[in-house]
């Protein structure tokens, strides 16, 4: 489980073989958020990099900040 900013519950189990996916624009994105965790058969590309604006180029690394740590299995 792992907590959701957005989704129509607080926290979500993303089920073996999903991921969760978000956009950058929390609110304004169609995402996870508005359909559920993807299954990992459905994905053809990842992003790598912020090209634009030029001032945010950036190699994107893969980062969930602290606040949405998946939760252990006693505060389920």
């Amino acid at each position: 489980f792992f907590r959701t900013i957005g989704y129509k519950k607080k926290y979500v189990k993303v089920p073996h073989g999903h991921i969760w996916v978000e956009g950058d624009h929390h609110g304004h994105s169609f995402d996870s958020n508005a359909f559920g965790p993807v299954s990992l058969g459905l994905l053809h590309a990842r992003a790598t990099h912020i090209l634009w604006p030029p001032q945010r180029w950036q190699k994107l690394q893969p980062m969930l900040p602290p606040e949405r740590k998946p939760l252990q299995r006693e505060q389920e």
